[in-house]
């Protein structure tokens, strides 16, 4: 099945574009880009040098994939800028590429941003997150899967967000969001657990409660985020969630949002 793109629109012809793919007029697209199957590419859409995109892709007006990081240490080096597949990428989303030389910017796979989501330089985006209007990721970031930003957030740089976090609308963080956890107000604070969205993911109640448990040691307990996962090991039934929870909080570096470590 041949592609479909206008006359209209510039595509290089060193791009390499996917069957299936629709690209409409005025989209502007350059030589060192990969393109999948079954995208379609909207009026107005930049797709930059060092892109590289899988397929069911769907992208909106006014959004530049792979733009030139916004980093006082790029010098002109060749990067990349990965999408996986079926992403929905809506209006005037801007999306760098990485700031050095074998370094990748990473959005995987299913995920939804709405208008106006900035994701910067080297940050790595899991799989089915959402993003909310004019939410704005800063550069050397890490997403896990299934994580829901709402409005206006802002996420600052070398900070990490947990599979499955919450982060309510106007949320502005330089600390690492733990997975399941919903965080909101101003200042910030512990809102509980992302119980129906675990719910919808299928996870049992009694996991959800024992998740519960380990979070009342780390946000309500007068402790230490390290001494808090000792307590959590200790006092909280093992499981997959419960050692991810351990797994993250101990790998901190930037330290826990709202805790001190």
């Amino acid at each position: 099945m041949a592609n479909d793109i206008s006359p209209k629109a510039y595509v290089s012809p060193n791009a390499k574009i996917g069957d299936g793919t629709k690209v409409f007029p005025f989209a502007y697209i350059e030589d060192d880009v990969v393109i999948g199957d079954n995208c379609l590419i909207f009026p107005f859409v930049s797709i930059l040098d060092g892109t590289r995109m899988g397929n069911g892709n769907k992208i909106h007006q006014g959004t530049v994939i792979g733009a030139i990081p916004q980093d006082f240490e790029f010098c002109g080096e060749a990067s990349e800028c990965i999408l996986g597949n079926d992403n929905v990428i809506r209006e005037n989303v801007v999306i760098n590429r990485a700031t050095h030389t074998g370094g990748q910017t990473v959005v995987g796979n299913g995920n939804f941003l709405m208008e106006g989501v900035h994701i910067s330089h080297d940050t790595k985006v899991a799989d089915k997150c959402v993003f909310g209007y004019g939410t704005k990721i800063a550069g050397d970031c890490e997403i896990g899967n299934h994580a829901i930003f709402s409005s206006g957030v802002i996420e600052n740089a070398n900070t990490r967000v947990g599979e499955c976090a919450l982060l309510q609308a106007g949320a502005t963080f330089s600390k690492d969001i733990p997975p399941y956890v919903i965080i909101g107000g101003s200042p910030l604070k512990y809102c509980g657990i992302n119980s129906i969205l675990g719910k919808i993911l299928g996870t049992d109640d009694k996991v959800l409660k024992h998740i519960a448990n380990a979070y009342r040691l780390v946000f309500h307990g007068q402790t230490s985020v390290f001494d808090a996962s000792l307590q959590i090991k200790q006092q909280v039934p093992d499981g997959p969630q419960i050692r991810n929870i351990v797994d993250f909080l101990t790998s901190t570096k930037a330290g826990i949002v709202t805790k001190i470590s």
